[in-house]
């Protein structure tokens, strides 16, 4: 992505914490894509099999329904982590130095207790539909093809769980650039000018 080098590294114990980090917070953004392109798979398989063999692709929804939180949550912590999650920033656009830091480490603080809920409630609606002792583990299942339902509900607060990891070490790093006054392991804002630069460079090196 265009910003991924507005995240600054160094050989310090946070910088190699975040490498590490972004190891995990990738794999799960390719497990999103690739959820992605398996429902243009079943997309392809069902109309064809409805036009060409009046047969629909059988649990299609379901199917659907299962994807949808790969999609929506896994590659979250790795926008996260690049800063290109959509964001408000005509004031903390206007900040420089520590004050920005200050800022940034009092709304990352926030997120983080945002999250912190959300993985709580996410992981206590997965406990409700698992059960060791029910067929496949599962107390509900999908309405055509009986489908289990816990694996799509395990994906949110997984994927919240490893937000949470990310926002812990942004804080961290905050905390770090308010001191030292330089910021490790996190996105710098950057103006329009300088990510569209940054995109046509990304081009350029493509090309």
């Amino acid at each position: 992505m265009a910003v991924a080098s507005l995240v600054l590294s160094d050989d310090s114990t946070l910088s190699k914490i975040d490498h590490a980090l972004l190891r995990l917070e990738r794999g799960f953004a390719l497990i999103s894509g690739l959820a992605v392109f398996s429902l243009m798979l079943l997309a392809v398989v069902s109309v064809s099999g409805r036009n060409a063999f009046n047969s629909p692709l059988p649990g299609y929804v379901d199917w659907i329904e299962q994807a949808m939180p790969l999609i929506a949550f896994m590659g979250i912590s790795f926008v996260m982590r690049e800063g290109a999650h959509i964001r408000m920033d005509i004031v903390v656009g206007a900040l420089r130095g520590r004050t920005l830091y200050v800022v940034e480490l009092i709304t990352t603080l926030a997120v983080l207790a945002l999250m912190l809920l959300l993985v709580w409630g996410s992981w206590a609606h997965f406990a409700r539909s698992f059960d060791f002792a029910a067929p496949m583990w599962s107390r509900d299942s999908s309405m055509d093809i009986a489908l289990p339902i816990w694996p799509a509900k395990l994906m949110a607060p997984l994927a919240f769980s490893v937000l949470c990891l990310r926002l812990c070490l942004q804080v961290w790093a905050y905390g770090r650039a308010i001191k030292t006054g330089q910021a490790i392991a996190v996105p710098m804002v950057a103006n329009a000018a300088t990510q569209a630069q940054m995109e046509a460079d990304q081009l350029k090196d493509q090309n």
